[in-house]
This record gives C-alpha cells, structure tokens and sequence, in this order.
C-alpha cells in the first residue's frame, strides 16, 4: 500500500503501472496524463491499444513498478495481487490516493452492504437543493480524482468495500447503511469483507461515523466502527416524504443522509423546512425499489440492484397487507439462503418464484428452513413475471429483488431490469 501523505501528486517521478482499464482504470489513465505522468505498464486481463494482457508479459511490467494503481476489482488477496507485494510493488486505489491530499474536512465517504447508492444520492439532492456545491460519485458514478472535477462545498463519495481496502488516510466523516453477506470471494470469507469494509471507520483523519441505532450486526462489529459513533434512531421525519421512497430501509437512508450533511456542517441540514423543500428535487435511482408499471392494479417494482438478502427482505417488508409475488435469484456466488427463507417464514401471501442460475438452491434452501413458504422454480424472467402477474392480482405486487447479481444471464441488472420491464409490457392489459 502506497504510504500516507503522497497521493496523486506523489506519483511523479515512479514508474507507475495501472492495472484494469475499466471506469476507474480509464479515470486512473486520465488523471495521470493530465499530471503529466507516462504510465510505465498499462495491464488489463486482455490486450488491446497499448494495453498488455496481464499473462503475456503484463505481470513482468507491472512487477518492474514503483507503484501500481489497480482497479477495485482485483483483490489484494489473490495471486498475482500477492506476487507484486511479496517483490515490494505498491498497490495502490484511485480513492486512497485522492483521499491523501482531499479537502477532507469536506468529504464524507458512505458504504454499506447495502442503500450506500440510495444514500449517496439522497444526500447529494439535499446538499444540492439546501444551496452548498455536492459532488456526488465514487463508486456511483464519476471518480473525485477525474481532471476537470470542479471544486466543491461537500463531497459526497459511495465507497465500496473494495474500495475502503485501498484507503489509508480517512474523510471527515463516514457512514455505514448495513451490513450482511457479499463479495465473499473477493475478501475470502464474509470476516474479511466485514474487516475491510469497516476499516474506513478508523482511518486518520475520521471524525465521525454515522450509522443506524439498534442494528443488530453492526452491534456484533461494533468495535470495529471505532470510537466516534453517531447512531441515527428511526423515526418519523415528514420531510423525507418528498424524496418519494418505498419502505422504511429508504427512511433509515434519508436519516442517515441527513445525519452526513450535518456532520458536514452543511448550513441548512437540521433545518426541517429547508431539507423538505430540498427533498423535493430528488429523482429515484433505478433499480432500487422503483416502482416501473402497472397491469391492472397489480404493481411491477424494479429492485433488480439488490444482490444478497438483506435488501430482499427490506423490500418485501415494503409492502405489507399485499399479496407479493418474489422472484429471486441470478449468480451464484455461495452466500447462505437461510436468513432469507427464515425471514420470509412469516410473511403471509407470498409466493416465491426462483431465477437461474442459483435458483434451484434458494427453492430447496426455502423448502427445507421454511416450508410453509410457497415457492416455485421458473425457467427464466419472463415466465417468472407471467406467473408472478397471476398471483398477485387482482391488486398485489410482482417484485424483482432477486438477492443475487444479474451475471451469467443477463450483462448486467440494468438489462434484468429491462427483461423485467419488456415481460410487465408484454402481459395482456385488459
């Protein structure tokens, strides 16, 4: 890991190596041109213009760096993460190196397992709409250390867990939304994630971490949140009815975003009035209980972003006293279905419609903890959404929160949550 007090600027002068030329390797790229440093080795897993692959001759580049700056997809633990270190190369992140020389009394870093995204944006739209100058981005859009990124009141960073690894020199404040399973391999094991993630919490520098009262895993971490805790109770906060969110994990999000902005020192954010009027510029994100159509008066809501089972149960708590059909599943990457079927146990009026590709596991994962719940295997999206769609009528809910990615068959969740759209348009609208 790069040392403490260098950041971007630090650079000059190493032979640097950039390894993964996606959205962060691009924006990597692009800052160091705009510093004027020529990349010794640019490395991605397949060569293209003045790209080496990293198994013919890319890894020999890279082990010839000072420094190199890896994109958040390649884990620290794996090889050939681990051969760089062991010959003394720096590994560094795009964030931990913009984190050295921020303005950081004015950065706020949020993560979570999950509602990071949603957070993040809420609280961008109240900065924004209270009358401070917000950068939003990270790990939800643009990166801080892009050339050309204006000079900003707060900046308000989503931070991944992978990330919070990369990071040495911490903002002022941080904010933690949830915690359960995810990226297991990536961290080796579900520990190493929690390890990782949090490890934001305790950075130099940190002031403040904001996260929610009475979380139950949080609790079971809380030593690892550090000794500057703000825990944000739930409770009702009419100002947030403008921002147009679905359940209460989405006020939990406000509440914290909220709680950010305050730490900030962002005039206006204790002010209810203000964060009312500024709540009322909020768009929703896609794809995180968003709610899409109609056929008849049975709704079709869109959570195709929600990959373990944590934001699968808070959405289907999103609607109570309605019939809820569920459709679940996607890649398989090992998490334990049982928390989401004893969850579900007790849910009344619910049918389960399982997904490839891990959609035969969760079906005899629900069948074995809680084998009151009706669950039914189906071949694909569209026949899960025309089972779903006769369920829940006359007047239910057909609900995409597949608790697990899209990888495998589809790109992405934002072509699952097309395939969901296209399938709710293709039902007969009589």
């Amino acid at each position: 890991m790069i040392g403490a007090g260098t950041g971007w600027r630090g650079l000059a002068g190493l032979r640097v190596g950039v390894w993964g030329v996606g959205v962060e390797g691009s924006a990597s790229l692009r800052r160091l041109a705009a510093d004027g440093v020529t990349p010794y080795a640019v490395v991605d897993r397949v060569a293209g213009d003045g790209v080496l692959a990293l198994d013919a001759g890319g890894l020999d580049r890279l082990l010839e760096c000072d420094v190199v700056v890896k994109s958040p997809g390649i884990s620290p633990y794996d090889e050939p993460a681990r051969t760089l270190t062991a010959a003394g190369v720096r590994l560094a992140g795009g964030l931990g190196l913009w984190l050295e020389d921020a303005p950081r009394d004015r950065v706020a870093c949020l993560t979570g397992t999950k509602g990071k995204s949603t957070a993040t944006a809420i609280a961008g739209a109240l900065a924004t709409g209270l009358g401070s100058r917000a950068f939003v981005g990270g790990n939800i859009g643009r990166a801080p250390w892009e050339p050309g990124v204006e000079e900003a009141d707060v900046y308000l960073v989503e931070t991944s867990s992978y990330q919070a690894h990369d990071v040495t020199t911490g903002p002022r404040v941080v904010a933690v939304t949830s915690l359960s399973q995810d990226h297991l391999v990536w961290h080796h094991g579900y520990d190493g994630y929690v390890r990782d993630k949090l490890s934001l919490c305790t950075r130099p520098g940190v002031e403040t971490v904001v996260a929610p009262a009475a979380d139950a895993e949080l609790e079971r971490y809380a030593d690892l949140l550090g000794p500057h805790v703000l825990r944000v109770a739930e409770a009702p906060a009419p100002w947030a009815d403008g921002l147009g969110l679905i359940g209460r994990h989405n006020l939990r999000n406000a509440l914290l975003a909220q709680a950010v902005l305050a730490a900030l020192g962002v005039p206006g954010a204790e002010d209810e009035g203000a964060l009312a009027a500024a709540a009322a510029s909020y768009t929703p994100l896609p794809s995180r209980l968003t709610r899409v159509g109609a056929v008849g008066d049975v709704e079709f809501v869109d959570d195709s972003l929600s990959t373990n089972t944590l934001p699968t149960l808070a959405a289907v708590a999103s609607f109570p006293g309605r019939r809820v059909a569920l459709l679940v599943g996607g890649q398989d990457r090992g998490i334990d279905y049982a928390p989401l079927a004893a969850g579900l146990a007790d849910v009344p009026d619910l049918l389960v419609l399982t997904l490839p590709d891990n959609g035969p596991r969760i079906a005899s994962t629900i069948r074995a903890v809680a084998p009151g719940v009706p669950v039914e295997e189906c071949p694909d999206l569209a026949s899960a959404v025309r089972r779903g769609h006769a369920f829940a009528a006359p007047d239910g809910v057909v609900l995409l929160s597949p608790a697990a990615p899209s990888f495998g068959v589809f790109r992405d969740y934002a072509e699952r949550a097309e395939v969901f759209t296209a399938a709710m348009r293709a039902l007969p609208h009589g």
